[in-house]
């Protein structure tokens, strides 16, 4: 048993992992993210029970979720890019500030002001939220996506942001392009092809980071290195990655049949949840 779970306490967990595997790889083949935003409080909770300290406990949450991601990113953006729905201009121009943004995002994950970052992704995501939901096509920051400098800037903070939040980054991406005023069917697929460079570097990243953990913890030590790879657990990876990689092509099936108007509203309502789920977090819960 681990941390007092009787077997089915534990096989209870596992279902919950699987079936949360198999809706966090639809939405991301729905709108394009990594679907860390439904993974790591699923995973927390998981990690109490399981007996992981508190200290080491969200760093696991975010690798582990940024190790499923990879290829459930992978299976969304093939799905999307045989569409031929995939801005590569876009990922030409963003994949190095993304990955510096990733590495920067991998260093600093100790450090960071973590309750300012839920501020700003709150405010962000309601913002596109409501534009979404309202259909307020003229709340954007232009008619395109800058090509220059700007453009960089923005990719090194969608990989830095994403990488400390442990949500893929797609879901930034995504939100961007939509305030730029690119068709939602286009910023699904190409975000989808962006949390793949997010996800990979940044899970490497976390293994990386999660190697003296066991050192600092003995009395965790069993359970962390059987089963995990610095931050990134085994057991919850392989739980949940099966699941994702059905149902991310399914996802995909669904978004590109649905109308432009019946996407941003699908995407609008996720929105606002997952920004309503950190304003919980911020008020004291997890």
């Amino acid at each position: 048993m681990m941390a007092g779970l009787d077997p089915k306490e534990l096989l209870e967990l596992a279902l919950l992992l699987i079936a949360v595997g198999a809706l966090s790889g639809f939405l991301a083949g729905l709108f394009g993210i990594g679907g860390g935003a439904i993974l790591v409080p699923v995973f927390y909770e998981c990690f109490r029970l399981a007996g992981v300290p508190l200290e080491v406990r969200m760093p696991l949450c975010i690798g582990t979720s940024l190790a499923i991601i990879i290829p459930t990113s992978l299976s969304s953006f093939r799905a999307h890019y045989r569409r031929g729905a995939v801005d590569m201009e876009i990922l030409k121009r963003w994949w190095l500030p993304i990955v510096i943004g990733v590495a920067a995002g991998s260093v600093t994950a100790r450090f960071a002001p973590e309750r300012l970052f839920k501020i700003v992704f709150v405010v962000v995501a309601w913002s596109a939220a409501a534009r979404l939901l309202l259909a307020r096509e003229t709340w954007k920051f232009g008619d395109d996506v800058p090509k220059g400098f700007l453009m960089r800037i923005y990719g090194f903070f969608v990989g830095l942001l994403s990488t400390l939040m442990g949500i893929g980054g797609g879901l930034f991406a995504n939100l961007l392009m939509t305030f730029y005023g690119r068709p939602i069917h286009q910023a699904v697929a190409t975000s989808s092809a962006l949390a793949v460079l997010i996800s990979i570097p940044g899970a490497l990243g976390y293994v990386y980071a999660g190697w003296p953990a066991a050192a600092r913890f003995p009395d965790v030590a069993a359970l962390q290195l059987p089963f995990a790879l610095g931050y990134v657990s085994l057991i919850g990876a392989l739980l949940v990655m099966p699941t994702t990689l059905v149902t991310a092509p399914l996802g995909v099936r669904v978004a590109h049949a649905l109308s432009k108007r019946a996407l941003e509203m699908a995407f609008g309502a996720y929105l606002f949840i997952v920004g309503g789920r950190f304003v919980i977090s911020l008020l004291g819960g997890h």
